[in-house]
């Protein structure tokens, strides 16, 4: 062979394997822009259909519409639990403030507040996007990170649902990345920007008065600033500290202490070593290419080069959500170090892009696969899907997953039942949240509200969504006299003596989350007549002894 042949050869070899280098990461990366958006429409079916389905989907949705309507008509929903009608709030106001004028147009319904939480979730993916394009540039990688965050099996579960959890990290996030933008700017022009500081401080205090929680970022945000600035801190720090006292004050003056009372002592809870760890490993299996690039890149900063705020904020955020473990606490409490850990992702990510831009050809390539590469994976990870309808379980089964798995209902107050056919697969294991509710379980709710139309009182229910649905008294808060009862906070005399004189018509249990004492009059005085099942729970419908 000639070596004019021998060089058309290689070079043939040469041409081919630049196009591959070409078009092969940008295969990957197409792949795992269509992954990301599948969730993202996967998110937008649970959500649209959680919007229109009129009853309790997650314990304590009710409670919080319960709320955003006391708010709605001017009274604090601090009140006294050892009166009729037994109920009070455990959470900071500014969630159901939020809701208030949909409640004003639309009366007391439930996808008010899961609007809003909806709402809050692509916000802070907005806030993830925008922090990771500032530093990269690079569009695609903004998309993935923002999307990621809606992607993740704990913010698909809580996002859509009236609590306030993921409103509070909504606010979190915008403070923190304004925190960042603000510092550099200022480090950048060598002027000090006072105005834009203030507005990150009344995002803190807005998330913190949305849900204490919030407490976490707010330490962040004041350890950065002393590492940076340690005078400036301080200076910031006492009337931070100042107006979130009188806040808190003025609310529990007025209150005449109910506040106090209902939002801190009512959150005492007993810590649960097991569902701590549980839950940690869970977050980590999960999440790991996430959680691993953020913390990698956080100790790569430690040695290198200055800590961003957003890498003591994920540090912060991860050790914090050991409050998991408390009873009453679950998955959501990682939603923080979620997006502290996307944000620090897509900068590590965008930085070993850049890296690789200046070693030659080899390089650019192997990076730029091995990313989307771990984004795949991560996907992958993080995998659930209702597959309620033909189109999604043939996508699921295309994908090599199952596409139902079979578990029993809930029953607390009944007979256990055998494992039933549900149509929803998730990697995070048996999950009663993610399902989209039913037709079935629409008209469960229903006829649990027609058994409660058939007496003259409002239910003693675990839910509230069956008074609500009938005009009646929202009666107890079941968790919340629970937290009281173990910290020796409620009188439940009057209660107990209006369950022993049967005064309510209908008991309605759920998960038996009374206290004891409350439980034990109940069995007393009330047999069980129905069982209807909705969304995976048996619920006991339960009428006086002696009634028939």
């Amino acid at each position: 062979m000639s070596v004019s042949r021998k060089n058309a050869g290689i070079t043939t070899i040469e041409n081919g394997w630049q196009k591959v280098a070409a078009v092969l990461p940008r295969l990957f990366i197409g792949l795992t822009i269509l992954a990301f958006i599948g969730y993202f429409v996967v998110y937008l079916i649970y959500a649209v259909s959680l919007f229109q389905f009129p009853f309790d989907y997650d314990q304590g949705e009710g409670f919080e519409l319960m709320d955003t309507v006391l708010f709605s008509q001017g009274e604090w929903p601090y009140r006294d639990n050892d009166a009729y009608p037994f109920y009070s709030s455990n959470y900071p106001p500014l969630f159901h403030v939020a809701i208030v004028p949909l409640v004003w147009l639309f009366g007391p319904q439930y996808w008010t507040g899961r609007f809003v939480s909806f709402l809050g979730t692509l916000v802070t993916a907005a806030a993830i996007g925008y922090a990771v394009q500032r530093k990269g540039k690079r569009w695609w990688l903004s998309l993935v990170c923002g999307l990621g965050f809606l992607a993740s099996n704990y913010i698909y579960h809580v996002g859509p649902l009236f609590r306030q959890h993921l409103f509070m990290v909504m606010f979190e996030t915008l403070a923190v990345v304004w925190l960042a933008v603000t510092i550099e700017r200022e480090e950048a022009t060598g002027q000090r920007d006072h105005k834009n500081l203030l507005v990150v401080m009344a995002l803190l205090l807005i998330a913190g008065y949305t849900k204490q929680l919030a407490y976490a970022t707010v330490a962040a945000v004041f350890i950065f600033l002393f590492l940076r600035q340690p005078k400036r801190a301080i200076l910031w720090a006492m009337p931070f500290a100042g107006v979130t006292g009188l806040i808190f004050l003025w609310i529990n003056t007025a209150t005449d202490g109910l506040w106090l009372l209902n939002t801190v002592t009512a959150n005492i809870n007993p810590f649960i070593p097991g569902q701590a760890v549980g839950l940690f490993k869970q977050w980590f299996n999960l999440h790991t290419v996430f959680t691993v690039t953020a913390a990698l890149f956080a100790i790569y900063q430690l040695y290198f080069e200055r800590l961003s705020v957003y890498a003591i904020w994920f540090v912060v955020a991860a050790v914090n959500s050991i409050t998991a473990g408390k009873w009453g606490a679950g998955e959501s409490y990682f939603a923080t170090a979620i997006a502290a850990s996307l944000i620090l992702t897509g900068f590590a990510f965008n930085r070993a892009l850049d890296w690789a831009e200046n070693r030659g050809a080899n390089w650019r390539f192997a990076i730029a696969a091995l990313l989307p590469i771990l984004l795949l994976v991560q996907a992958n990870k993080l995998f659930h899907m209702p597959t309620h309808t033909p189109a999604l379980a043939a996508i699921a089964s295309a994908l090599g997953k199952e596409t139902a798995v079979f578990i029993p209902p809930q029953t607390s107050c009944s007979a256990a039942r055998p494992a039933e056919r549900i149509p929803y697969i998730d990697t995070a294991g048996v999950s009663l949240l993610g399902r989209p509710p039913s037709p079935a379980d629409t008209a469960a709710g229903l006829a649990i509200a027609d058994l409660i139309a058939q007496g003259e009182t409002a239910a003693f229910a675990e839910d509230a969504g069956f008074n609500f649905y009938l005009g009646r008294d929202i009666v107890t808060n079941p968790t919340q006299l629970l937290n009281l009862y173990q910290n020796g906070a409620v009188d439940l005399s009057e209660m107990l003596a209006m369950i022993n004189s049967q005064a309510f018509d209908t008991v309605v249990l759920r998960a038996q989350f009374y206290p004891p004492e409350v439980l034990d009059a109940i069995g007393q005085q009330y047999q069980t007549t129905d069982l209807i099942q909705m969304n995976g729970f048996v619920y006991c419908v339960m009428r006086p002894r002696g009634s028939d």
